[in-house]
């Protein structure tokens, strides 16, 4: 367990490393005692000083919720982060590469919360009732640890959050079955990564359980209108100058990225 001291020293560096856009050794490396929560507390630091800033709360992402994500980053359970407003872009838009370190791009269901979910006994079934709407989406994500990483570092650097895109069809949960609602991930044209919802802990809802669950031992719940990006279901796609990413979610509709 580290002393508050350390877990500012550890939240600071890793704001450093993403406002300079440099990837700098984990807090693991510095502080091989650190714990699970440990490195949510050094997340939470780093958001509210962003918050401070003048960012807003807009909802939590899940990570590593399927093997093939699981098994790029050789951690074997989900995490989580959280998303703020300044992260959210338009569909089709452009961003500049020189804003990242090293982002990469993945292909995932977001989903808009109707009602409350509190742990720690959620189930499936309540999720899929408290859920408004769902939009395909792309995130995308710039990790501030270098390799090698360990959960604790991942957690800690909030995720890797830093983009979300939003498609433009909305999805009614009751309307299909989101174990086969799938994607394919192009980069200037080729296909690079395709996948399922099944890829999500065997459906994507899974995801916001696991969260609703994991969020009751902080004391924290999902409200209403939040946000929840569930976790790719594609291993990530690198990005570089120039490239065009588009994810095209079938009937569900397009969305595409720019990195100038």
């Amino acid at each position: 367990m580290l002393t508050e001291q350390q877990r500012r020293e550890a939240s600071r560096l890793l704001l450093e490393a993403e406002a300079n856009r440099v990837q700098i050794p984990g807090p693991s490396r510095s502080w091989p005692e650190i714990t699970l929560d440990d490195s949510y507390a050094i997340a939470a630091i780093g958001i509210e000083t962003k918050v401070s800033r003048g960012a807003l709360f807009r909802g939590r992402k899940v990570g590593l919720t399927s093997r093939a994500m699981q098994r790029s980053s050789r951690i074997n359970e989900p995490d989580f982060g959280v998303l703020l407003d300044n992260m959210f872009f338009e569909n089709g838009a452009v961003l500049s590469r020189a804003d990242y370190t090293v982002p990469r791009v993945e292909a995932e269901l977001a989903f808009i919360m109707g009602d409350r979910l509190a742990g720690p006994d959620v189930t499936l079934e309540d999720v899929l009732v408290a859920i408004d709407h769902i939009f395909p989406s792309i995130e995308l994500i710039d990790a501030r640890a270098e390799d090698p990483r360990t959960i604790f570092d991942t957690v800690a650097d909030n995720g890797a959050a830093a983009g979300v895109i939003l498609g433009r069809e909305r999805l009614e949960p009751g309307d299909l079955d989101l174990r086969w609602v799938g994607a394919i991930l192009l980069c200037n044209g080729e296909v690079e990564e395709t996948g399922l919802g099944a890829g999500v802990l065997g459906h994507p809802a899974k995801a916001v359980v696991w969260l609703a669950n994991k969020l009751a031992g902080f004391g924290l719940a999902i409200e209403p209108g939040e946000v929840v990006l569930t976790g790719s279901f594609v291993r990530p796609v690198w990005a570089e100058s120039g490239d065009v990413v588009v994810a095209d979610f079938g009937d569900f509709g397009t969305i595409n990225l720019e990195f100038a």
